[in-house]
This record gives C-alpha cells, structure tokens and sequence, in this order.
C-alpha cells in the first residue's frame, strides 16, 4: 500500500472517530494491523481515543500498547500520553507510571495526565513528588497541572502542601483561572477553612456555576444553611442559573435550618424548570421533608420514585435515622427485603447508625449477626459504625474484636476505636491504638488527631500530646476548631495556663465547645480559681453557658469551697433553664454536699427527674460525711439507714451497677456507726474485687475506733494495692499510735524511709481581702506570723480559763520532738483560722481550705469555743467562725449540731452566720417571711400600688436567693445596706422602708425598730420640702405606729418630734450661716 493510502486510511480513521463511531475505528484499525504494516502514531491514537469509556472495548488497550512497542512507537509522546491517561483511569498507576518514564520527551500534557492519575487513584504524595519533579525538570506548569495537584492534596488531605502549591500559584498568576479558583475552594472546604475559601470566592474574578456549587455544597455540609443561602443570593444576582447540584445542596441547607418553606419553594422550581430527578435529588427532598417534620410528604415522594432501586432504600432509612426514628427505620427495613430488594454495604450503615443514635444496641447485634449472614461483616463501611456503635456504648471488646477481623483498615475505623477508648477513659489504650494506626501507614484524619490529643489530656501526657500538636501542622489540619479545642483542654488540664491561653487565642471564631475546654480543663487540673475567671470572661464575651459549662464552674467553686460563688452560679443555672439537667443537677449535690449543705444536696437530689451512678455516688458520699442539720445529734443512725436504703434501690429500683466507691461509701457508713464487723463482712461479700479506696475507707475506721486487728488486714491489702501512697502508711501509723502501739508505729514510719514514701504536708488556705494566704504546720514564713502565733496564745488562755484543756497531739510522738517549742506543731488549719479572725471584720464567714483532713482537736476546739461562749471576745470570735472545709471533712455538722442542742439559735445563725450553713428550718422561716409579706400587700393594695415598681427588684432578690436554696434578705445587715444605698432615692425610700417594717413583724428586733424609728423621723423632715413625699411618709408612719400595737394617735409624736430636730437643724444651719458671714467681714 502506497505511503498515500495509508495516510488515507488514518485519516478515515479519525473521520469515523469524529462521528462516534468507536467499534468501526477498532474493527478498521485491526484490518489495517492484518493487511498492511504502515501503523503510525495517528492510527495508534484514534485506535486509544476509541477505547475511552467502555469497559469491553478497555480490554484491547494492553494489544494497541504491545503492537505500538513493537512498531517502535511505545515512546512516542502522543501514544504515551493517552496510555498513561487509560491507565490511570482504570486504577493501573504503575503501568502509566512506566510508560511516563519511558517516553522520550514530555510535554505538558504528558505531566497533566501523570498527575491526574495519581489524584484520581488517591496518590497525593506522589502527584507533590511528580509535582516537585517537574519543577526540576524545569518544566513551567500550566494552570491545568496546578489543578491537578490541588485535587490530589484534596483526595489525600494533604492541607499543608495544598496551601503551598496555592502560593506557588499565586507567584505565577494561575489562581485567576476559574477551574484552579474551583480547586482551591474545594481543598478549603474539605480542611474546614471556609474563611480561606471564601477569600478565594471573592478574589476570583469570574465564577462558573461550578464555583458557586462548591460553596454552597460545603456550607451546606457543614450546616451553614444561612451562608449557602446568602451565596445562592449572589449567584443569582451574577446571572447564573441553578443546576440539579445547586438545588440538591439547597435543599440540604434548607434542611439544617428546618425551613420547610423555602425548601417547598425549591421543590417547586424543579417542576417548573424540568430538571430531572435522580436519586440524588430524591434523597435531598427526603431528607428535607423528614428533617421539617413532614414525614408523609416524604414517604410519597419515596412512594413515588424508583422503589427497585436499593439507593433509594437507603436514602430513606438515612432520613429516618437523622430523625432517630428506628420504629419507622426498621420497618422500612424489613418491607426492603419482603419487596426483594436485597441490601447493600451501604445499607446496614444507615439502620446501625440509627440503632446507635437511639441506643438500642440489642437491635444492633442483630444487624450486626444478618450482616454476617449476608457477607458484609468484613466490609470497610459495615465494620466501621459497628466498631462506631459498640465502643460509643462501652462495649470495647467487641469493637476491638471488629477491628481486628479486618483485612484492611481505614482511617474511619480506627478513629472509631481511638474515640471510644477516650469516651470510656481508657486513654492508654487510645494512644496504644493510635500509635498502633500510624505502624500501619495509615495518617490519622482531623477527628483521630482530636482524638488522642483528648485521650493525651485525660492522662495529661504532656509529652505525646505535644507531639501530636505538631503533627496537627504537618497533617494540615491548623484551620480544624475541634483540634484546637482539644489543645485548649489539653493545656489546660495539664495546668499549662500560657500554652492554653495561647492555642485559645488561635482560634479565631470561638465556640461554646472552646470555652468549655477551658473552664474543664482548669477546673480538673486543680486550677479552680482560673476556671472561674474563664467562667466569668465567657459573660464579658457574650458567650451563653450551656450544661458543661455549669457542671465546670460549679465544680470549680466546690473545690475552692465558694459557697456564694456556687449559689450565684445556681441561680443562674436556674435562670438559663439547665436545673433539670442531671450532670448540673450532680454538680449541685457536690458543691452544697462538700460546702456543708447537706439539706441543700438532698433537695438537689430528691428534686432530680433522672438519676445517674454518678448521682447515686455523689448523694451516698454526701450522707456518710455529713451531719443533718437539726437532726445532727441522730446523724449516726439517720445517715446509717438512709444511705444503706439508697444502696440498696441503686440495683433494685434502678437496676443500677454499683461501683468500688458505691461500696465505699457504705462501707464508711458503717464505720461512722462503729459496726465494724459488718462492714468487713460487706467487704468480704463485694461481687467485685475491693480496690484501695475501700480499704482505705475501713482502715480509716478502724483507726477511729481502735480495731487494730480489722485494721491490720485492710492495711495489708491497701498497702499491696498502692504500695507508693502515703495515706496509707499514715492511716496505720496513727491506728498504732492510738491504740498504744508505739513500736509498731514506729516500724510502719521505717518502712516508710526505706521505701522513699513521704507523707504529703498538711496545707490550709484562707482568702483575705482577694489574696490567698497559705499555712503549714508550724508556720513561721507569713509576715505576720508573730502577731499570729501572740493572737493565738491569746484565745488558749481565754478558753483555758472557762475550762478548755488542751489535748497532747500523741500520734506522731517522737523522742526528737519532746525538746521541741510547742507551736512548731500547731496545725495549719488553726494557724489559717487564727489569721482570719485578726484580719477579717466581725460576722464575716471563715472559708478555710485544706489538702487533707481536718486534724480531730481542732473540730474538738473548735466544739468547745461554741459551748462555751463565756466572756466578749470569745462571744466574738464565736459570732462569725463558719469553719468550711472542701477536701474530705468538714466542721459545718459541728454548727448544725449546735442548733439542734441550743447552744444556738436557727435565727441567731440566720442573722449572724448568715446563709453559709443553713438548713430547714431557716428556709422555712424565709418563705413564711415571704408570704407575710405577700399577704400584707394583698390586703393593702391602694396604699402600697405606687410603690410596686420599687419593691419589685426586693421580691425577685427574695424569689432568687429561696430559688437556690437560700436567704440573704434576712440579714440585718443587708437589710440596713440597702436602706443606707437608697437614701437619695425618694421615691424607693418608703418601698425600702415598709419592707423593713414587714421583716420586724417576723423578728421583733429592738435594734431594728430605733433605726426605723430614726429613718421615718429623718423621712419626715425631708418631706417638708416635698408634699408627695409627705404623704408617703404619713401612711408609713401610720403603718409603724399601727404595727407597734400603739394607737395611732402616737403619730402625732412622731410628726412633733420630726419638726422640733427639723427646727433645731435650721437653727444650726442659720448658726453656721452667720459665722461665716462674720468671719468674711472680719477678714474684710
């Protein structure tokens, strides 16, 4: 055949490829390959671009490549280059590869088809490793190479370098081209950099539809309903139309917000427009009307559709699950396969997840058995929510029994696993795994990373966290907020404050999610005092508080033993509607409990609509340690029965599992009644292996009540459990010293030399006036220790002289200590109480911490200064010490003790104790003074109508203080502050003073009455000048006459006496007038 014919025959080639015809193309370029041997480059061409996108018509792709080879045409860069473009979209990157490294000269096309077919295949490091190739090669790039490299850094998140190659294409001028604008947005988007994205929306200076589709479709992803709305606005208004993807991302974004409305609109639009419904759009109208409530319309348009097509199927289980309506969800399902539709990989997902969102994991196992049947356990998408569904519920072996089965694990998987170990606290498992993930070359995405730095806080390994936050940006995951949330707890909880505050502020919008991790990570790592600064800047912000942040604060002012921080916190927590959550609910009855409010705690608990262990916990631990206000003299027995009940409908009524410490608790209240056998029979019973703090809880009462043979056994068993604690070796050093046992004590303290176990010092604070000063025992550090130690010696004489003999503090008695000064021993809660009452004002509650117990003879000394009560300084000391500490014991049962055997009166604490330890009786009297008050304006509505405005503030003060559980209004003193705020108030003035005069009909308080007499005098000489506020002060005059019990007649002294001191002030004032008149001529 003659040169001519064949380039003829070529040419016909492509004239039948030109008009879709591919078969003929191939059947021509066979019969060319039998009958004539002049095959050229084009014929090899039209023969490759004839086998696109047919998968038979593929498998003659390796016969064109070995008949080119050998013709001697297999480096041709034509030929080559749509080899490697039919390889690498049939998945054989290796192949491509070769062919790639044997062509004889590459163009642009050449490194655009390589690099397109590493991102299709998911090879993004190697497409940034061709990429960087190229560059040496001394290749330039083309706005369609940069593409590809962005959609590979995309596929594969690899972020960081994605951001790179953008400033790369920045320097060269291709980010103005559409298709390298679309690829930037998208990488965006799928890091969850959407203020990146939208820098680059902007900077683009034209948009296709595709560009507009990408945001919308990312915000709507993510939630953002009203940002896809305002971009479908602008897309509007540049002129460009929707296609199928904009309204299907519509409709999801009209979904999150819950705006059926609009989504009927949208719905409407695609009739009208014609757009053809695949399931795609089927699935998003779904999802809308299932997400709005509108369960019917859904079903019709499921009715409605292809129902043979499994897709389908899915898409409407996936809606039901979104809802969690597994009723309806497995309904469908079983009508799926009586209909014969036979589910899918994709399928077994959508109803797990619906079993694991509404907690039915009995459901799930069932699934998870006919998953097995039908072949799909194995699966990637199957095995991973089962992994998702039993870890999420605490079943961790059977997750990691799930994990293992696979063949190959994803990213998704072991994420999975990493978060359900650190949901359980197994945080050493967690790193374990992840660990574990990255030996086998799998990088962990944005949720793992989060992940192990959450499981790193929960150990505080500082160390490996630190290394995951670099390699947070190595991964590119910089811009990821829930990352930097779990840095923010990180820091935090490891006590980090300048690295917390620093990755804070990285963070640039700040979620409530933030915030918490802030206020909980301080909080846990024992950093209470910033946690409730956080707290208090989360107000200055406008940010609103939610159930974590509550539970974080109110913790944090439990362990500071901020009574009245922890009540305004409550009073907020009622305001903002949390009351009735359990977690805020636990945290209550752990504040008022460690506070000394134990009937404020059993109101939290008894007013609780659902209970948890952590409840249960909390309530036991509160009764075995506290006394019961008015009944404390009972404490024994009452705590003793009430706490056993408690136990005991834990598992009976509410089938709930008690803990180690559940036991302990019990075990304590034994002890505290002496039974000490019993509670070793308990122990000796326990279902479960007794850990430390059991043992620890009987050794504890067995040293209060001289049991050293009990003692010894739990000492043995304390000391095999934590060998390295040095509670322990305390406990039975002092169970010894009471009991006599002076060698064995004084083995116990050799054992603990030999062993490196130091005893931790007994530390005390005391706030006073905003410093916190700190006291160990015997301490001589604080500036004014002379004056402290003088002050002290001073109260021992007092009460030595009414009686008090001071107790020798025998338990560590050494023959090194005998020559010792006394003083060196006192102990640092006495030393923090003595400093307290020279440095604070009289009735102002002492609020003492301490790391350890209270020492015994100071609770006894304490008992003893309010018996006795003998002379004026002691009587002063006794009117304002409320001893509060919130380690482990506390004094306040001592005060309520006091109560209920008279040394003191519930009105007497009300007034000068104020509301720190209240119980109740005193709430009582709060509300009876209430409805006192209530019922006086009720019966005197014309007199008092005008002053409703002004006496409204005085109610809702009263309504919030009885809202948490206490009364400030009942102080005298608040009482007189607020009248001495309100003088210049004219108008409040007589509010003020009627609502005084309603408190002295519930306490007939002398001193009371002469400042209310002064007060209306001084009314009344004010009103001469103003007649309105005459009249007023006329009918409280009458009102205070009248409550006297005296005629009102006496009115008339009143409005005498007022004239004669108003008449004696002008005088004086005329005086002074005229001196100084006389004392200006003078000079003059």
């Amino acid at each position: 055949m003659t040169r001519r014919g064949a380039a003829s025959l070529g040419w016909s080639l492509a004239g039948f490829l030109a008009q879709e015809d591919p078969a003929k193309v191939l059947s021509l370029f066979a019969d060319k390959a039998r009958q004539h041997g002049g095959l050229g480059p084009l014929d090899f061409a039209c023969a490759l671009r004839a086998c696109r996108g047919n998968g038979r018509r593929w498998q003659v792709v390796p016969e064109i490549h070995a008949k080119a080879i050998t013709r001697g045409l297999g480096k041709d860069r034509i030929v080559g280059n749509l080899l490697i473009d039919l390889y690498s979209k049939n998945g054989l990157v290796l192949p491509a590869r070769r062919v790639f490294e044997e062509l004889s000269a590459r163009d642009n096309v050449s490194w655009v088809a390589m690099l397109s077919g590493y991102a299709q295949n998911g090879l993004g490091e190697e497409a940034l490793w061709l990429y960087r190739q190229m560059h040496r090669a001394g290749v330039v790039p083309t706005p369609y190479v940069l593409s590809s490299v962005l959609s590979s850094c995309t596929k594969a998140e690899l972020f960081a370098q994605g951001r790179s190659v953008h400033a790369q294409g920045y320097k060269q001028g291709f980010c103005s081209e559409t298709f390298v604008g679309n690829a930037l947005i998208t990488l965006y988007l799928r890091c969850g950099s959407f203020r990146l994205a939208e820098r680059v929306f902007y900077d683009m200076p034209h948009r296709d539809t595709v560009t507009f589709n990408t945001l919308i479709s990312g915000h709507a992803q993510c939630a953002h309903g009203e940002h896809a709305l305002e971009i479908f606005e602008e897309m509007q208004s540049s002129g460009l139309s929707p296609d199928c993807v904009t309204i299907s991302s519509l409709l999801a974004a009209c979904a999150s917000l819950g705006d059926l409305q609009k989504g009927t609109q949208l719905h409407s639009y695609l009739f009208k427009a014609g757009m053809s419904s695949d399931y795609i759009m089927e699935g998003s109208l779904l999802d809308l009307y299932v997400k709005c409530g509108d369960v019917e319309t859904a079903l019709v348009i499921f009715n409605l559709g292809n129902r043979t097509n499994v897709v389908l199927w899915n898409l409407i289980l996936v809606a039901f699950g979104q809802i969690n309506d597994l009723a309806k969800s497995f309904e469908l399902f079983c009508q799926m396969q009586t209909a014969g539709i036979r589910p899918n990989q994709f399928t077994y997902p959508c109803i797990l997840r619906t079993c694991t969102c509404t907690g039915e994991i009995d459901l799930g196992e069932q699934i998870h058995s006919l998953s097995v049947k039908t072949g799909f356990e194995s699966d990637m998408y199957v095995s991973g929510v089962l992994i998702d569904m039993y870890s999420k519920y605490g079943w961790l072996e059977k997750a990691r029994r799930v994990l293992e089965m696979l063949k190959e694990k994803d990213v998704v998987s072991w994420t999975s696993m990493i978060a359900g170990y650190v949901q359980h606290e197994y945080c050493k498992d967690a790193l374990a795994a992840f660990k574990e993930m990255q030996k086998c070359g799998i990088w962990p995405d944005n949720i793992g990373l989060a992940s192990a730095i959450s499981g790193c806080a929960g150990i505080k390994a500082m160390r490996q966290g630190l290394q995951i936050h670099a390699r947070v940006y190595v991964s590119g995951y910089s811009g990821d907020v829930s990352i930097w949330n779990a840095l923010v707890n990180l820091y935090a909880r490891c006590g980090r404050i300048r690295e917390a505050f620093s990755s804070f502020e990285e963070i640039e919008h700040k979620d409530e999610i933030t915030w918490n991790g802030l206020v909980s990570g301080f909080a846990q790592s024992g950093l209470h005092e910033e946690a409730l600064k956080v707290f208090m800047r989360m107000d200055q912000s406008g940010v609103k508080h939610n159930v974590f942040t509550f539970v974080s604060a109110l913790s944090a002012s439990a362990n500071l033993a901020e009574i009245k921080q922890g009540k305004q916190i409550h009073a907020r927590v009622i305001k903002t509607g949390h009351s009735f959550e359990t977690e805020v609910g636990n945290a209550l009855i752990s504040l008022y409990g460690k506070c000394g409010s134990f009937e404020d705690a059993k109101m939290e608990f008894s007013e609780m609509s659902e209970r948890n262990e952590v409840s249960w916990n909390t309530i036991i631990t509160s009764c075995s340690q506290h006394g019961r206000g008015l009944e404390a003299l009972d404490f024994f027995d009452q705590m003793k029965k009430e706490g056993l009940s408690y136990f005991k409908s834990m598992s009976d009524k509410y089938g709930i599992r008690p803990r180690p410490d559940h036991y302990a608790c019990v075990i304590d209240i034994f002890g505290r009644a002496g039974q000490l056998d019993r509670a070793k029979k308990f122990v000796e019973e326990m279902p479960i292996a007794a850990d430390a703090m059991v043992w620890r809880t009987l050794l504890s009462a067995c040293k209060v009540h001289k049991n050293i043979e009990v003692g010894e056994l739990a000492a043995k068993h304390l000391l095999e459990l934590e060998p390295h604690d040095s509670a322990s070796y305390v406990l039975l050093s002092n169970a010894y010293a009471v009991t006599g046992k002076w060698a064995n004590r004084d083995q116990v303290r050799k054992m603990m030399r030999d062993r490196g176990v130091r005893k931790e010092p007994g530390r005390s604070w005391i706030e006073v006036k905003n410093v916190v000063h700190a006291f160990f025992v015997g301490d001589r550090l604080h500036p004014l220790a002379e004056q402290i130690y003088n002050f002290l010696a001073v109260i021992n004489d007092r009460v030595a002289k009414v009686g008090y003999k001071q107790e020798k503090y025998h338990l560590f008695h050494d023959k090194e200590q005998e020559g010792r000064d006394p003083t060196d021993l006192v102990h640092s809660e006495k030393l923090a109480v003595t400093f307290g009452l020279m440095s604070l004002p009289p009735c102002m509650p002492l609020r003492v911490i301490k790391n350890l117990r209270v020492e015994k003879y100071t609770s006894l000394y304490v008992n003893f200064l309010h018996q006795k009560r003998t002379n004026g300084q002691v009587g002063s000391i006794i009117s304002h010490w409320v001893f509060d500490v919130s380690m482990k014991e506390k004094l306040v049962h001592i005060v309520c003790a006091l109560i209920g055997s008279g040394w003191c009166s519930a009105s007497y604490c009300a007034g000068e104790l104020m509301p720190v330890i209240h119980e109740v009786g005193l709430r009582e009297h709060h509300r009876l003074m209430k409805q006192t008050a209530a019922d006086w304006w009720r019966h005197h509505p014309q007199t008092c109508a005008d002053a409703e405005p002004q006496i409204k503030p005085l109610h809702q003060r009263v309504d919030r203080a009885n809202a948490a559980g206490y009364g400030i209004i009942s102080s005298r003193r608040e009482i007189y502050a607020m009248i001495i705020l309100d003088l210049d108030q004219k108008y409040s003035y007589r509010s003020i003073l009627v609502y005084v005069l309603l408190l002295y009909d519930k306490t007939n308080d002398d001193q009371l009455l002469k400042h209310l007499k002064r007060e209306i005098i001084h009314g009344m000489q004010q009103s001469c000048r103003d007649p309105e506020m005459g009249r007023e002060m006329d009918e409280v005059a009458a009102m205070f006459c009248s409550k006297q019990g005296k005629p009102v007649g006496n009115y008339a002294s009143l409005v005498k006496e007022a004239r004669e001191r108003l008449v004696v002030k002008k005088k004086e004032q005329e005086s002074a007038t005229n001196v100084s008149a006389t004392s200006s001529s003078m000079a003059t």
